[in-house]
């Protein structure tokens, strides 16, 4: 073999052996974010979650309102992404405990009792108020001393949680809550959690409880595409309730 022979071959097999090289790292390195994204949404392969939202209260029969559908569409790519299944319950059927199944549930705590449930047992610290009658406090949210007023179509405040199951029954899947003052505020927590969940699972652990408050911004112009992190309220939210203080914060701060 000549010398000129003999460094084709060997450039060849050079080009070779790096291009191997390169697609085992790349695929080494998207299997591991697969895997820190379906440990943090904890959805394996081929398992199942559920989606808890209310009903549309002004359609008749089973309906979803337009911006919890778009949440659920934020949703389905996540889910896909992780080669996982999910199931839609409205709010009023899903009798079951959490732990068993990754959980996503959509909806202020007035339309979604279930929702409702979980602020109770696992937030205590929060306050939110559900009064249906026309007024500053409508949709209120009370947390660490300060309330959170909506003012529509200007400021929407919205509470994002990822609440950690724990014990010893095997029953370890999170259980993920978008509670907003606004459908659309809901629609803006679920995209901020798609976006940010790599940022979200390295501060907190993929396998870690946070409770964020997140404010919608001129949502009568941009929609729900612009969102501000307000506070992360995870410490006042898990803890015992205080009492309301007076130093109240408006929307414009």
């Amino acid at each position: 073999m000549s010398d000129d022979l003999r460094n084709l071959v060997l450039a060849l097999a050079a080009l070779v052996i790096g291009a191997a090289a390169g697609w085992f790292l790349r695929s080494w390195v998207w299997r591991r974010r697969l895997d820190r994204k379906q440990r943090f949404f904890g959805l394996p392969k081929e398992s199942e979650c559920l989606l808890v939202v209310p009903r549309d209260p002004g359609v008749r029969g089973w309906s979803l309102a337009r911006h919890d559908a778009f949440a659920l569409l934020e949703l389905a790519a996540v889910i896909k992404e992780c080669g996982a299944h999910a199931e839609v319950l409205a709010h009023d059927t899903a009798w079951q405990g959490f732990g068993a199944r990754t959980e996503f549930c959509i909806g202020g705590p007035a339309a979604n009792l279930r929702l409702a449930a979980h602020l109770r047992s696992m937030l205590p610290g929060l306050e939110i108020n559900t009064d249906t009658a026309s007024g500053p406090d409508q949709g209120a949210i009370t947390v660490g001393g300060d309330t959170y007023r909506l003012e529509k179509g200007a400021v929407e405040y919205v509470l994002l949680a990822r609440l950690a199951s724990a014990g010893d029954t095997g029953n370890d899947r999170p259980v993920f809550l978008s509670s907003g003052q606004r459908g659309i505020a809901n629609q803006a927590a679920v995209r901020y959690l798609a976006r940010h969940h790599v940022r979200l699972a390295r501060k907190y652990g993929v396998d870690g409880t946070f409770c964020l408050l997140l404010r919608v911004v001129n949502s009568q112009a941009y929609g729900s595409d612009v969102v501000e992190l307000v506070a992360d309220v995870t410490k006042a939210a898990t803890g015992t309730p205080k009492i309301r203080s007076q130093r109240d914060r408006s929307p414009a701060t």
